[in-house]
């Protein structure tokens, strides 16, 4: 048999494993321009079952990286949960019914669910656009970090080494062998990361003592709320039904101590999914949804099982060279919905940074962030899991157990925990991009929270527009200028005195605008004033604050009288206005007043690379 070709190749980029994380980065970083190369193990992409759940914040992110509309048209949304208990006669009943979701500024106020093979065919058509595929079958087997400091802190240098193996057919032979010389490589390689292991980093954490089913089916059931996310506490355990796409319906079920004995192992002692089989899975489902009926109509399509474990990688990046995202470096029960969301949240919060520093527009230190801001997310996340996956799998409290859950416990802890189910909560920490010294100038804008939905007017042609879709995820810093009434003479003076401080040497827009490259590349203006529209003009307004006709917008009410004029109210934003700045993943950056232009330099300094210009 003659030996494998070697070849070499260089990339910007590496992404290893093509699952909802590793896409979300390939395409973001394609977007930006980096020259980006992803692989990934499977002969081809999942086609059915795996994840499902998307929370309204990454729906938000997909429209960030206009993907939101086909998102939302192939979806399954969730407006609605029911909760039933055990009921007088040994079988369930309704208890009560109340919204999904429950957080106050959600754009999307539902969760939607999509089989994880459709949510990577979205990222995958759109990177086709820009000509990139998944490498596949590829499989890694050596992955070396060079010891060279001056490598290390040239953001330029191909530092990191990768050998890969191509693999093709069912005997997985081997085609040829390739080094890839990379800048960065992200593993985003699922919970047996094979990145991770590369640097013995440990999963820190626990499994817990419950097993639960999972099973795809059409079902032909008199249940009345199959349609709708439904908790369900019985006497033979748990169940949490979520709706899918068509009449599909996911059931994740509590297993039993009595189902456990006939799927455990006698050797190991530990549960064995080749024990399991759907007909036992559909018992269980059975005995949980009584009185009420519930078969599979058809074929099953797709079950597994798990043992809920909740661990966190005790880092999430090595040498700010090689990053892990993900199922990598987080794992948790599937209950509330958050691991591909969570894993997708990974790269969305990294592409951007690597991008400003392949680019030379930010110091490499920028990427230190990266860990610091997921990684407590991460250990939110278990803390609150821990607690979710307790209540739903403990049973209900009755006059036989009194140390069950009862159903206002689990109601309660459901519904606050809205924001950070959702997404919309999620808030992080002081640091070099998180500045919260003039919090008090937008007291319902949370710095380190996401830019929240307000619809506001665009004064040249009134034309109605929601704030988000004006913050896309292109890489660009968001400076979003409230000015209050221009009309007001004080008001007016103090955006002359504003736009006359961003004209100097020293102001941010000049200073971090590189060489040969247009402040607008780097710096997205957008003026919001609190004028009728019928009042104010676009032209009237300095010119460093409108680089674009389309960039001048109003707080008021469009025509029709029901869109708009809330923007200022909702942040927290009194008339003296302030400047708010929003990081390239919409995250809310920092605040500053209006006659304080230098503290927007200070921020921009503390990470950005000064221009060659000046």
């Amino acid at each position: 048999m003659p030996a494998p070709l070697v070849k070499e190749s260089a990339v910007d980029v590496l992404v290893i494993g093509a699952g909802p994380a590793g896409l979300m980065a390939a395409n973001a970083l394609g977007r930006a321009g980096v020259n980006v190369r992803i692989i990934d193990k499977r002969p081809k992409k999942v086609a059915a079952g795996q994840a499902d759940g998307i929370q309204p914040r990454i729906v938000e992110v997909f429209h960030s990286y206009g993907l939101g509309e086909r998102l939302l048209r192939e979806g399954c949304r969730l407006h609605m949960a029911a909760f039933y208990n055990p009921g007088p006669d040994g079988g369930i009943e309704l208890t009560s019914r109340t919204r999904n979701i429950s957080a106050a500024t959600a754009r999307f106020p539902f969760a939607m669910t999509l089989n994880q093979g459709a949510i990577e065919s979205i990222f995958l058509d759109s990177m086709q656009e820009m000509d990139i595929d998944v490498d596949r079958p590829i499989v890694p087997s050596y992955l070396e970090i060079s010891s060279s400091e001056v490598e290390l802190k040239n953001p330029q240098s191909h530092a990191v080494k990768v050998l890969v193996l191509q693999h093709l057919g069912s005997e997985q032979e081997v085609e040829e062998t390739e080094i890839v010389k990379a800048k960065y490589v992200i593993g985003a390689d699922g919970a047996h990361s094979w990145v991770r292991k590369q640097f013995a980093i440990t999963m820190d954490g626990e499994h817990t003592d419950y097993v639960w089913g999972v099973v795809d089916i059409i079902p032909d059931t008199d249940f009345p709320d199959i349609r709708n996310r439904c908790a369900i506490h019985s006497n033979n355990g748990s169940c949490m039904i979520i709706p899918r796409e068509g009449d599909l319906v996911r059931l994740y079920l509590q297993l039993t101590d009595e189902n456990l004995k006939m799927v455990t192992n006698p050797v190991t002692g530990k549960p064995d999914i080749s024990l399991c089989n759907t007909e036992q899975l559909m018992e269980v489902a059975k005995k949980t949804f009584y009185p009420y009926r519930i078969d599979a109509d058809g074929e099953i399509g797709w079950w597994t099982l798990y043992i809920i474990g909740q661990r966190v990688a005790s880092q999430f990046s090595v040498d700010e060279r090689v990053f892990i995202a993900g199922d990598a470096c987080h794992t948790h029960s599937p209950k509330a919905g958050q691991g591909m969301n969570a894993s997708m949240n990974d790269t969305h919060n990294l592409a951007w940074k690597l991008s400003h520093v392949l680019r030379g527009w930010a110091d490499p230190s920028l990427l230190k962030t990266y860990e610091y801001e997921r990684r407590r997310y991460a250990q939110d996340l278990i803390n609150f899991d821990k607690i979710f996956a307790r209540l739903f799998s403990n049973k209900p409290k009755t006059k036989d157990n009194v140390n069950g859950v009862t159903h206002e416990e689990f109601v309660e802890a459901f519904s606050k925990a809205g924001g950070f189910t959702s997404g919309i909560g999620i808030h992080y920490n002081e640091s070099v991009l998180v500045n919260p010294t003039y919090q008090s100038l937008a007291t319902k804008l949370i710095v380190g929270e996401r830019m929240p939905p307000q619809p506001i007017i665009r004064v040249a042609d009134s034309w109605p527009f929601e704030l988000q879709d004006l913050l896309p995820a292109d890489t660009r810093f968001k400076v979003l200028f409230f000015t209050g009434d221009y009309l007001e003479p004080v008001q007016r003076e103090k955006v002359l005195a504003l736009a006359e401080s961003m004209s100097q040497p020293e102001s941010f827009l000049q200073k971090f605008t590189p060489k040969g490259a247009r402040s607008s590349d780097v710096f997205d203006l957008i003026t919001i004033a609190a004028s009728r529209k019928e009042e104010i003009t676009y032209n009237d307004f300095p010119k460093i604050l409108r680089p674009h006709w389309s960039r001048i917008y109003t707080d008021d009410i469009d025509f029709s009288g029901k869109f708009g004029g809330k923007a200022y109210a909702s942040f927290g934003i009194d008339p003296q206005g302030a400047i708010i700045v929003v990081r390239p993943d919409q995250y809310v950056g920092m605040i500053s007043p209006l006659d304080k232009v230098s503290e927007l330099d200070d921020y921009f300094s503390s990470f950005m690379t000064r221009s060659v210009n000046l």
